[in-house]
């Protein structure tokens, strides 16, 4: 057995990023006391969500990733707790701007970085002005506790990038997001965000981590409101624990990766695949 205990948390962030910071760091403090072993904070959790409106002035937010007080702050978080964390960022690297994320393992050390691969854009989520896509591919991590994969927000949409980190060997996926109103569309995107990711789950046989930001978050004459709603799902994908839209706070679950990766292989999903028949995903469209 390879029992392994992850954590999605959830919190209202502001434009203060010493609080945010104390007030991740407080939910890590509190879920390594309760066992954790991965806990995964949200998509740029130590700051308002600032891709809601075009504004040059943020770019001055962006780290580069050898020289981040953020990263740094985290490898000594992790390395006092055993606990590895998935860290968002926004990334600087020479020119270029990212979207991005360092996989910090249980003894402080960083197991690389991930750049989002899919960039949205529209109102509320100018990620287009400041992130350019992201690449470095699709990762999974080797970390203490096990295989992982992680990606990005955007990202969870997309069932090929699930596909290919479950490929890749990894054998739980983490998801870090922002995501709530939508100020085009007339709709609440909530279930059908859980349940692409959950879909993600099922078809791969793989459980999955998705931690979401909540409350209310104003720029000029812009204004979200983010819904929450973190979740853990097994490799079945039903959900095991889940967060409501308006509260702060953290869910953990327990998985024994042998025996969810037994169920992998029973279930004979990867045996029977035809690549042969799949060359048709890489056309824009199929004209019979």
């Amino acid at each position: 057995m390879r029992k392994i205990k992850v954590c999605a948390v959830q919190f209202a962030c502001s434009s203060n990023i010493k609080q945010n910071i104390k007030k991740a760091d407080e939910m890590v403090h509190v879920a390594c006391q309760n066992g954790a072993n991965i806990v995964l904070l949200q998509e740029l959790f130590s700051n308002i969500y600032f891709c809601q409106i075009e504004n040059y002035d943020f770019f001055s937010l962006a780290e580069d990733v050898n020289n981040s007080i953020l990263i740094k702050h985290y490898q000594q978080i992790a390395k006092k707790y055993h606990v590895v964390l998935p860290i968002s960022f926004f990334e600087k690297d020479n020119n270029c701007y990212f979207n991005s994320l360092v996989v910090i393992d249980a003894d402080g050390k960083i197991l690389g970085l991930y750049r989002k691969s899919h960039i949205p854009t529209g109102q509320c989520y100018e990620e287009k002005f400041y992130f350019a896509p992201g690449d470095t591919g699709f990762k999974i991590f080797n970390t203490k506790y096990g295989k992982i994969g992680v990606a990005i927000c955007w990202d969870q949409w997309f069932s090929e990038c699930a596909r290919i980190m479950t490929l890749q060997g990894a054998e739980i996926l983490f998801y870090p997001t922002a995501i709530g109103s939508e100020p085009v569309l007339d709709k609440d995107s909530k279930n059908h965000w859980q349940n692409v990711m959950i879909g993600h789950a099922a078809a791969n046989i793989i459980p999955v981590v998705a931690s979401n930001r909540i409350g209310e978050e104003k720029i000029g004459n812009s204004s979200m409101t983010f819904f929450g709603s973190s979740f853990i799902c097994d490799e079945f994908g039903n959900v095991k624990k889940q967060l409501n839209s308006v509260d702060e706070g953290y869910i953990i679950e327990e998985f024994d990766l042998d025996e969810v990766n037994k169920h992998r292989y029973s279930w004979g999903i990867f045996r029977d695949r035809r690549v042969d028949l799949y060359g048709d995903i890489l056309k824009m469209s199929i004209k019979k």
